[in-house]
């Protein structure tokens, strides 16, 4: 049998990518994500290996997240791989002009999602035979140094590193191995301001060197791909040129 992988925010960028990867490797793939027409796009993909299972989802709803893993306990009888990728910003504004609203969607999305689905992969895994699996979190660049104007998405991104670590902590008894990547100007549409330019902490707007988007899925295959006698705790892909040793 394949091993089964879930990828959350898989209608676009990264998810799509890391998806369609997963699939090139023999792996059953559910997809989950809010558009489910971007996410027949994704499963429409020419690709080698078993048909993906698109999965509407809004993973900040917990009985949302619920419904998902139900259907692929329903459909696969096992999980091994959950990639945490769903994910959304807000606006690049002061702080003090962020509302409630914009707040509270980022951290329902980037943490509370990420919290809910790696809530219902540990059951899976806990209980299944053989026991255990894998859980990857996207984290980002902004995990461990902040762009300017970017308080929700760089709060919510470091909450990831600890939960990334609380997981790896509490499923080590279980044989649930957890990782992070962190993903520095991936070339996908949401990253396409980099190459016109962005708001550096000095002030200034300058474009930033992007990184090829299939390295970002090679890195997460290697990641998948270990036994789960190995980790990879953190890992951090970004384009060599891009500002960041020395950010801030």
């Amino acid at each position: 049998m394949s091993k089964v992988a879930v990828v959350t925010g898989a209608g676009s960028g990264i998810g799509r990518a890391v998806a369609v990867g997963l699939r090139g490797e023999g792996y059953s793939v559910v997809i989950a994500g809010r558009r489910a027409e971007e996410l027949r796009k994704t499963a429409a993909i020419a690709c080698e290996g078993p048909e993906m299972l698109v999965a509407p989802t809004d993973v900040a709803q917990p009985d949302s997240v619920r419904a998902l893993f139900e259907r692929v306990t329903a459909t696969y009888s096992r999980l091994d791989l959950l990639f945490n990728n769903a994910g959304t910003s807000a606006p690049p504004i002061p702080m003090e002009d962020l509302t409630f609203e914009q707040w509270n969607t980022v951290v329902a999305s980037n943490l509370t999602g990420s919290f809910l689905c790696a809530q219902e992969a540990i059951r899976i895994m806990k209980a299944q035979t053989p026991r255990g699996g894998r859980i990857i979190n996207n984290g980002s660049i902004s995990a461990h140094s902040p762009r300017p104007l970017s308080a929700p998405y760089s709060a919510t991104k470091h909450a990831i590193t600890g939960l990334t670590k609380c997981i790896s902590l509490d499923g080590r008894a279980y044989d649930i191995a957890c990782s992070q990547i962190d993903i520095g100007n991936a070339a996908t549409p949401m990253t396409e301001r980099m190459a016109i330019g962005v708001l550096q902490p000095n002030g200034t707007v300058m474009p930033e060197p992007r990184l090829d988007l299939q390295h970002v899925v090679d890195a997460v295959l290697y990641m998948a791909k270990l036994p789960l006698e190995a980790n990879v705790q953190f890992l951090t892909v970004m384009a060599t040129k891009m500002p960041l040793i020395g950010r801030g």
